[in-house]
């Protein structure tokens, strides 16, 4: 069986149109006012399928399609928000293309033993409320829910989620954790280049390397740079750039499989001429195997310990995500490989690199990913493309191995 593609191609289109940045990016940051008109399209869209429509505490939306038996949904779904400057395929993909596939069941009549369950999780991305993949994180009731729901927004401090989504309309009702899933498949661009390389159509994901996020605040002193001895200083940029270079070379050792990022990074008082008193930076660290990114972490934490020790600075640090690797599961990722193959697919068994809701949900229930070619391998970028065939063939595999599990 295939879905609608001129549908589906349609509908990508309609909703990139929503927070439209460039030629063919989007931004649609969660809890924002592009966030809700996406939200509000996507629920009248649910509701003209047919679907029983819930929203639970932290506004995940939940279309229902009931199936002959009164058991747990075969769940499937992503998300709707973006990056800043990102993509209009990033999560939204999964979501359309969970909706195309219920509406292909609706054209051909299937009514399918068990019900199937389309999910739009909030605030994925984690830009500005943390923590990441927020949504799956409470629906799989693996976090604090007041913290979640009391979480600040980096950019306003003044709003936090529960205020955002009351103002949106979509603070909603169901317990999270309440909705029963039997199994959960999300579609996905791969967001890296082993796929296109490799010239191979499918991946299925058995595994989601682990994340760690850290805040580090290093303190001195500011002052005059022209009449401050550099023995006499207490630089906390010259240390902050001491800390990017050792992070930096711990991923870059042979034979490693540890990947570092220092993405962000602010001087106070961010003037040309004062020594920085403080350096705000935050570090991404991410590995498959979870004792080499705990042990990395050690030594990265050990390093700027004394580094600070030795200058004679003050260090501030916070850990904002500590996610290990997840196992997804073999037997779904073994039918979305034999799914393929009967459509005349190539495919591939990997790991993802990126973060996402299927590694909160394989907490609750069978869970593996689907992974579509990402052109050049660009993601969270407005440059962010996936060839309309791909496209196509990730939501024809959706489709077959959704209905594969409702036989289950």
């Amino acid at each position: 069986m295939k879905i609608n593609t001129k549908r589906l191609h349609e509908n990508i289109q309609r909703y990139a149109q929503i927070g439209n940045v460039g030629e063919i990016g989007v931004e649609r940051i969660a809890l924002s006012d592009e966030d809700k008109a996406a939200r509000d399209l996507l629920k009248s869209q649910m509701l003209q399928a047919g679907l029983e429509v819930h929203v639970d505490e932290v506004g995940n939306m939940i279309g229902l399609r009931k199936g002959k038996k009164d058991v747990p949904a075969v769940a499937i779904g992503s998300h709707l928000d973006t990056v800043y400057q990102g993509g209009r395929y990033d999560g939204a993909l999964g979501v359309l293309a969970g909706l195309e596939v219920i509406e292909t069941l609706d054209d051909q009549s299937i009514e399918t033993e068990k019900p199937i369950a389309l999910i739009n999780f909030t605030n994925e991305e984690g830009v500005n409320y943390a923590p990441d993949m927020m949504g799956s994180h409470a629906f799989a009731q693996l976090g604090d829910l007041n913290e979640i729901l009391s979480s600040l927004s980096y950019d306003d401090p003044t709003k936090t989620v529960d205020s955002e989504l009351r103002r949106i309309g979509y603070k909603g009702e169901m317990k999270c954790g309440a909705f029963g899933v039997d199994s959960f498949l999300e579609l996905h661009i791969e967001q890296g280049p082993v796929l296109e390389l490799e010239e191979i159509d499918i991946g299925a994901v058995e595994m989601v390397q682990g994340i760690f996020w850290t805040r580090y605040k290093i303190t001195g002193q500011a002052n005059h740079a022209g009449t401050t001895p550099i023995h006499l200083r207490k630089d906390a940029g010259y240390a902050a750039s001491e800390a990017v270079k050792f992070i930096g070379d711990l991923s870059r050792k042979e034979g490693t499989k540890l990947l570092t990022t220092v993405g962000t990074i602010a001087f106070e008082p961010n003037a040309i001429n004062i020594v920085p008193q403080t350096a705000t930076f935050t570090v991404d660290a991410r590995c498959v195997d979870a004792e080499v990114l705990k042990q990395s972490q050690n030594e990265i934490d050990e390093f700027i310990e004394d580094m600070v020790k030795k200058h004679g600075l003050r260090l501030e640090r916070e850990e904002m995500v500590r996610f290990d690797p997840v196992q997804l599961d073999v037997r779904v990722a073994g039918l979305i490989e034999k799914e393929a193959k009967n459509l005349n697919l190539s495919v591939k068994r990997m790991p993802s690199g990126a973060g996402h809701d299927a590694q909160m949900m394989a907490s609750i229930c069978p869970t593996a990913m689907i992974f579509v070619p990402s052109v050049n391998g660009i993601s969270h970028n407005i440059n962010e493309y996936t060839k309309d065939l791909d496209v196509e063939n990730g939501a024809n595999v959706l489709l077959n191995a959704a209905l594969t599990l409702t036989k289950a």
